[in-house]
């Protein structure tokens, strides 16, 4: 631990008493497990409380810090941890199904741990069920019980929660995914395969990837590595040189069915939303605008005369939806152009709020500023002509069909 710019401290022990109310509890004492009694000489009675250790470790520097496996290593695989679950209708865990195992990470010393929702349910959309028991397993060999607070089928994102009395919790640093640059270093730890506290490594390949939910809504700016994530690493983090989490493994893309190069991690700065949504409420509501978009590039605009070349182009609208009562309009000229089909007329919207989008993925990221029920200002392009449509945004069902609506 006396790595150059590394420094560790380990908090003092603390004494727990009492058990969470139904949010687990907002401060150490409310986090406790079961406390005993003994006698000293005298026949006085003195209670001895079980307690949670919380080890915290910072790197200095800072982003050029060495890459330093080992140390990565060193330092945060004591904060992942493996998680099984029990699906419904499974007479046992199900070590076997990826949905059934995967990993997660330490959040705080309150005991809350992090992982995909994919891990702790099954089934997608309407038919997603939460797992009936999970079961936490620590690098130290100890493994508990655990509740899940809630879980975000549409960010793939799950929390947990542990009796922490008795363990010693290494919480992992949320970092952010904003300024990540391709070809930055990363670390990816986790269960592969059931195979505990594995260390892979590699690069960030890509930003800003779409990545399907287990609604069929996509999440937006999703992170892609060259570091090997197979089944069994969902749910883990992946980390930088100075150990922030940058996102939670959720995806390989393969044919085969084994890793080949190409895994995707929730980025974090959704990751961090998500959680304290489901601390609050449980739950996360998505607001919801009710269509289906294309992108719009240089090449795209010069063949269809379109006024702008960035921004969100209506290709369908969902009847009945917040932008159906608004009276957004689709196209419904049908024409083919580079391979694609396009749906030529419809309205392209190129703000939200005064904020110019830079692409059709920008409109999904924007509406997560904003709650269902809350009004929002389009900026709109119609036969050319400029307008702003106001409307009231929805809240998001629980699963879409084919196509992107945001």
């Amino acid at each position: 631990m006396s790595r150059g710019a590394r420094w560790a401290i380990v908090l003092a022990v603390l004494a727990l008493a009492g058990c969470g109310g139904k949010d687990g509890g907002a401060d150490a004492g409310r986090d406790a497990g079961p406390s005993s009694a003994a006698a000293d000489d005298d026949g006085a009675v003195t209670t001895i409380d079980r307690t949670t250790t919380v080890e915290v470790v910072r790197s200095g520097g800072g982003d050029d810090d060495a890459f330093d496996p080992a140390a990565i290593y060193e330092r945060d695989a004591p904060g992942v941890v493996t998680v099984r679950s029990v699906l419904p209708g499974a007479s046992g865990a199900a070590a076997g199904d990826g949905s059934g195992l995967g990993s997660g990470f330490v959040v705080n010393e309150r005991g809350e741990i992090a992982t995909n929702a994919h891990v702790v349910t099954s089934g997608e959309g309407r038919a997603i069920r939460q797992a009936e028991e999970v079961y936490v397993a620590f690098a130290d060999g100890n493994q508990v019980a655990a509740r899940i607070v809630g879980y975000d089928p549409n960010a793939d994102v799950a929390l947990l929660r542990i009796n922490p009395a008795g363990l010693t919790l290494r919480p992992l640093r949320l970092g952010t995914a904003r300024d990540l640059k391709v070809g930055s270093p990363v670390a990816a730890i986790g269960s592969p395969f059931g195979e505990p506290q594995s260390l892979s490594v590699g690069v960030v390949s890509a930003t800003d990837r779409s990545i399907r939910s287990l609604t069929g809504f996509e999440i937006a700016g999703a992170i892609q590595t060259d570091a090997a994530i197979n089944r069994g690493n969902s749910g883990g983090p992946l980390v930088n040189a100075r150990g922030d989490v940058l996102g939670i493994n959720s995806q390989i893309q393969t044919s085969t069915g084994r890793g080949e190069g190409v895994g995707y991690a929730v980025p974090v700065d959704t990751v961090r939303r998500t959680l304290a949504a489901l601390r609050r409420e449980g739950e996360v509501d998505y607001a919801y605008l009710g269509l289906a978009t294309t992108r719009i590039y240089p090449q795209l605009a010069r063949r269809f005369g379109l006024p702008v070349t960035a921004g969100a182009w209506v290709q369908e609208v969902v009847p009945g939806g917040p932008a159906d009562k608004a009276g957004l309009r689709a196209g419904g000229d049908e024409q083919r152009f580079q391979a694609r089909t396009i749906n030529d007329g419809g309205d392209i919207i190129a703000a939200v709020d005064g904020e110019q989008l830079a692409d059709e993925a920008a409109l999904s990221v924007a509406l997560l500023a904003f709650k269902p029920g809350q009004e929002v200002t389009l900026r709109v392009y119609r036969d050319g002509t400029a307008r702003n449509v106001r409307l009231r945004l929805g809240s998001r069902p629980q699963q879409t069909g084919a196509g992107r609506r945001p």
